[in-house]
């Protein structure tokens, strides 16, 4: 008896051990899924990094990720209305089409904006989320105002500002027309883009300006496929964001600046990644100047014209105290051009190891694989 006994005891507990197994859910380390180093296998490495899901209850990929539980239900249904200058369309202003919707949105509204010239100053508050603008690549639809800091200020100059998280933009043309900046007034900055909102992603956009051209402010963005012209600080803020694939252009006279970046602390996470793109134009240009205490800027992959500064990297706005050269993080990893040689560079500037190069080579960096999402198809 006593040995049937132990036996039970024996075979209960390994059901007990095999039921409670069952339900748990296995914690699996990933690693992530690196940029490729040649450029013909991007396509191949977005799409599995961007991936399509069938219904929003099995967001779980093989690796584990989930999409955000907020944007799995926004996603769920998207509804489309249209702005056509015509009045064809729902509405003939995108401001019209922003208005529509309602404080609080939960679900996705995609703004199909039809081709021609837009001139209007857009605001997205931060009670409209879920919001997409939406153009033919063909034909990109083109918002132009020309709004300066000496009227509005640096950041409320932008043409479209858009405060709310998870925006996204698709084959859209922003805007400053504003002429030329006169190099001896300071108050000659007009923004054509602000995002200040979280989780938002740009995909065969266009930003035309010339100084403060994209003020890529704060939260974490991915810009794909997108084009970025202007002359001095022409991307600034302090978002955290992957440039990916996209052509960068200097229409400087003189001096340009093309990033100042503004992470004020070095244990911020924020930062510019830019990744396989191309850096063009004209001027004597530097690849970035502090605008906070600890910029964090990196070029990888990169092709650099023979515009960019040998010394490349400058530490500080002029007129102001430099920073400490610690605080400082500007790296290049293997990029090419007739700009990328090295040996001339700023001795605060880095050129990193590939242990050092790879948290900024993946989705991982914007915690991409819980919120973006291919382009929806309209």
């Amino acid at each position: 008896m006593v040995e049937e006994m132990k036996q039970f005891f024996i075979l209960a507990t390994l059901l007990t051990i095999v039921l409670i197994s069952s339900t748990l859910v296995p914690f699996v380390v990933c690693e992530p899924e690196v940029i490729p180093a040649d450029s013909s296998k991007l396509d191949e490495w977005i799409g599995q990094n961007i991936k399509e899901y069938v219904e929003t209850k099995s967001l779980n990929d093989e690796k584990g990720a989930r999409l955000d539980d907020v944007l799995a239900t926004a996603e769920a249904g998207f509804q489309v209305i249209t702005v056509r200058k015509d009045g064809k369309g729902d509405f003939k202003t995108i401001s019209n089409a922003v208005k529509s919707i309602p404080s609080g949105n939960t679900k996705r509204m995609v703004i199909k904006i039809e081709a021609g010239e837009y001139r209007e100053k857009i605001t997205i508050d931060m009670s409209k989320r879920f919001i997409t603008f939406f153009g033919d690549p063909k034909s990109m639809p083109k918002i132009v105002f020309d709004g300066t800091a000496a009227k509005y200020g640096t950041v409320d100059s932008a043409t479209v500002a858009v405060e709310s998280d998870y925006f996204v933009a698709i084959n859209i043309e922003f805007v400053n027309s504003s002429p030329m900046p006169d190099a001896k007034r300071d108050d000659q900055q007009a923004v054509a883009l602000r995002i200040s909102g979280d989780k938002a992603a740009f995909h065969n956009c266009k930003f035309i300006g010339y100084q403060d051209t994209l003020c890529d402010f704060v939260g974490r963005h991915l810009f794909r496929d997108c084009y970025i012209e202007g002359t001095v600080d022409f991307i600034f803020g302090d978002g955290q964001s992957l440039y990916l694939n996209s052509t960068i252009k200097s229409v400087a006279k003189d001096l340009s600046v093309i990033t100042a970046h503004g992470r004020q602390d070095v244990s911020g996470s924020s930062g510019f990644a830019f990744v396989h793109c191309k850096i063009i134009g004209s001027g004597d240009t530097y690849l970035g100047r502090a605008w906070k205490k600890s910029p964090r800027v990196i070029f990888a992959y990169t092709y650099m014209g023979e515009h960019i500064n040998d010394q490349g990297w400058l530490n500080g706005m002029a007129g102001e105290s430099k920073n400490s050269q610690k605080n400082v993080y500007y790296g290049e990893y293997k990029c090419m051009g007739p700009g990328a040689d090295s040996t001339g560079r700023a001795k605060f500037a880095k050129i990193l190891s590939d242990k050092e190069a790879e948290p900024f080579l993946s989705m991982t960096y914007l915690n991409g694989n819980k919120w973006v999402l291919p382009p929806p198809k309209v």
